[in-house]
């Protein structure tokens, strides 16, 4: 079994974004691992596999917009199934 279940992935549309303070936010506040944080003042992308991806998406919704919003079972996935 996994330590970490879902594989989270958003866009977040907003204004002043910083993928330093960003990234430092989600290290700091959520249990996870596989990171990544980028993009622009404008657009940023966030990958990061976690057990509560609701509150990655929560956090999300404080910095602007979210969108194209993927969330995987990887345990799933390594069991052959989808999703």
């Amino acid at each position: 079994m996994l330590e970490f279940r879902y594989d989270t992935q958003l866009l977040i549309e907003g204004e002043d974004l910083d993928e330093d303070v960003i990234s430092d936010y989600i290290t700091d506040t959520f249990k996870g691992d596989s990171l990544l944080v980028a993009g622009d003042e404008e657009l940023i992308k966030i990958h990061f596999h976690t057990n509560e991806p609701w509150k990655i998406l929560e956090y999300g919704t404080t910095l602007g917009e979210i969108f194209d919003i993927v969330i995987e079972d990887m345990d799933r996935q390594a069991r052959g199934l989808q999703g």
